[in-house]
């Protein structure tokens, strides 16, 4: 194992590089090179030389990199060689689409438990799983080995709910809840804004069309 740190923005895209790997491997590929795996991963090669060197990973000149080795170094660096209990909070359109969702579990992420506190749904059978009681946490947290929590509740919730799950020994979340939650500094929290990255994705678009409509200007201007 390389003793060098891997730096944030190095670990935000090795599952990018490990998505366009099993791609790789799937289409029979056996290797790869710097140049195909950048344009795979929409970065520039220099910089997926740079990321897999944290790995102990340089490719060999001529030939690229062996895609099988360089899968499981990146599946182990990201701690993917096991499966990893995860439980859901709030079990309305957004946590029945993440109970359901098949691709958790082909990714090392078992979902192995489902809360509310709506006696509506408490009880409820959703994606193979009984929905329990939030009450239930902190023994369910425990008996299974919930190692990794999903707060899917509307934002008013989400403070409390992320804190249950500290209480409850979870150190790792992942937040849905359109809500800052503060944590203490020991436990590692994912925010996922939705509505944030449709901005992104408006910006992005009203560019494209900008220069679009900048271009067609230009071409009934003669230039």
């Amino acid at each position: 194992m390389p003793n060098r740190a891997i730096p944030d923005a190095t670990v935000a895209r090795l599952p990018v590089y490990l998505r366009a790997l099993l791609e790789l491997a799937e289409g029979g590929e056996m290797t790869v090179s710097s140049e195909d795996l950048a344009n795979l991963a929409g970065v520039n090669a220099a910089k997926v030389r740079k990321d897999l060197s944290y790995l102990g990973s340089y490719g060999t000149r001529g030939v690229g990199y062996d895609v099988e080795y360089l899968l499981y170094q990146i599946t182990r660096e990201l701690g993917l060689t096991q499966d990893w209990h995860t439980a859901i909070v709030g079990i309305g359109n957004l946590g029945r689409a993440l109970a359901s969702y098949k691709g958790f579990s082909e990714r090392g992420f078992r979902i192995a438990a489902l809360f509310d506190v709506d006696e509506k749904v408490i009880g409820e059978e959703v994606g193979g799983l009984i929905v329990r009681h939030l009450d239930e946490l902190k023994d369910i947290v425990t008996d299974d080995r919930i190692a990794i929590g999903i707060v899917a509740t509307p934002p008013q919730n989400a403070q409390e709910v992320a804190e249950r799950l500290v209480d409850a020994g979870v150190k790792s979340i992942l937040n849905f809840a359109p809500a800052v939650v503060n944590v203490a500094p020991d436990v590692n929290v994912r925010k996922v804004d939705l509505s944030i990255e449709l901005q992104i994705l408006s910006f992005h678009l009203q560019r494209t069309q900008a220069i679009a409509s900048a271009r067609e200007a230009n071409r009934q201007l003669g230039g």
